[in-house]
């Protein structure tokens, strides 16, 4: 019989790992996460050079990048099943070895379609370093820091923005492996130095024990698993899909430049990064579930306000003409949609610490995180296909804003049964 999600890990151990070695131990994971998101996000930036180059249509540009993020997000299942029985200490320089393999493939060989879906598939094993990092996280602090420290954590998703930032200026500089290089060089280091320098909690739970994927199944079987993959399913989805597909949506529907649309996609990405762990900190301090709702519904409203921009509305008061243009209203839309999705994920994970055993963290951070890789595979697909329709996004956009303003009413019910075991 599997084990049961604990209704309160407050009740747990109240002595904690030493704090120091516990910073030290974050920091060493934040590192290792961005690395390997770094090697995730490394093809987004090219998209647009490469239908360029290679003739693509708008529906095979969008499965290019969004490859690495269906199997980046699957794999988590394994990788988090994986970590509650081996420990980050193995996983992670493992995930950082694998990883090297088709970042070096798509650096050299990564020239034609099939070559970058293949080279894609395996790049998505870079994906599945947050099931590792999570529950290794979890273990070093105590249940009232780590809302805290999961978003601090979660700002490994800047490893996407600095792929953002560097990849085309390297590719313009030294040729289309450098950034490919530069990366497989960085993972090899982040490896070796993981092996000598990660070390396992002193009060970490006892290795899980039976078949990984029948662990997995019955994660799934837990309502409350379910609930919280819904909800990371919007928020990091969410994230994902704007910070993938963000420079195309620019360039295409705006004329942007194609540096100029990576850039906006880094700023994105830098101002989700930096929210995510104030999701974790107001969580820690007030409703975890008022938090995470206002989080999504203010997620919603805006990417209402993205849609009217993209649609080029007008808004009239009178005889005067204003219109809902990109430059500002546009770009307070996606900054607000970035700050909510980002501190909506960091909400979303001090959830599932408060509400899942230690023991069991790693596995359903594996179906919580594959869900949010998830929900950032469907919608670039769904972009793209739109685009290629009706030569338009809003119909992507005010979907994202319903879904986000659902979630956000579902938070407010959907856990009084775990929340009441808890009081």
């Amino acid at each position: 019989m599997s084990e049961p999600l604990a209704h309160d890990v407050n009740a747990q151990a109240d002595a904690g790992p030493d704090a120091a070695t516990a910073r030290t131990m974050l920091i060493l994971a934040t590192l290792g996460f961005a690395i390997c998101f770094w090697a995730w996000a490394l093809l987004s930036p090219l998209a647009v050079t490469l239908r360029d180059e290679l003739g693509l249509t708008s529906l095979q540009q969008s499965l290019v990048v969004a490859t690495p993020v269906i199997v980046g997000s699957l794999g988590r299942i394994p990788a988090g099943a994986l970590t509650d029985r081996l420990g980050a200490k193995v996983m992670f320089p493992a995930v950082a070895v694998l990883t090297i393999l088709p970042v070096l493939f798509l650096g050299f060989f990564g020239n034609n379609l099939p070559a970058l879906l293949v080279g894609g598939f395996f790049l998505g094993i870079g994906g599945t370093s947050f099931a590792v990092g999570v529950p290794f996280v979890n273990a070093w602090h105590p249940p009232a820091k780590r809302g805290a420290a999961l978003g601090i954590f979660g700002m490994g998703t800047g490893g996407t923005a600095v792929a953002a930032f560097t990849t085309l200026q390297l590719s313009n500089a030294f040729g289309r492996p450098a950034p490919f290089v530069v990366v497989a060089v960085l993972l090899a280091a982040y490896a070796v130095a993981a092996w000598f320098l990660l070390r396992t909690a002193p009060g970490r739970a006892g290795a899980a024990t039976g078949n990984w994927l029948l662990n997995a199944l019955r994660t799934l079987a837990q309502p409350v698993a379910l609930k919280l993959a819904i909800l990371y399913a919007i928020a990091f989805g969410g994230f994902v899909a704007f910070s993938v597909y963000l420079p195309t949506y620019l360039v295409n529907n705006f004329g942007m430049a194609k540096g100029d649309g990576a850039l906006r996609m880094a700023g994105f990405v830098v101002v989700s990064v930096i929210a995510r762990p104030l999701g974790g900190w107001l969580c820690d301090r007030f409703s975890r579930t008022r938090v995470l709702a206002g989080l999504l519904v203010m997620t919603g409203l805006f990417a209402l306000l993205a849609a009217l921009v993209g649609a080029g509305t007008t808004v009239i008061v009178g005889d005067n003409h204003y219109p809902v243009a990109l430059e500002p209203v546009g770009t307070v839309a996606f900054l607000g949609m970035a700050a909510g999705l980002g501190a909506g994920a960091g909400a979303v994970f001090a959830l599932v610490a408060a509400l899942v055993e230690p023991a069991r963290v790693g596995a359903v951070t594996g179906v919580v995180g594959a869900a949010g890789g998830l929900g950032g595979f469907v919608p670039p697909l769904l972009m793209g296909a739109i685009y290629g329709a009706y030569g338009s996004y809003t119909i992507g956009l005010l979907l994202l804003a319903a879904v986000a303003i659902a979630g956000g009413l579902f938070t407010l019910v959907g856990f009084r049964r775990e929340l009441a075991r808890e009081g």
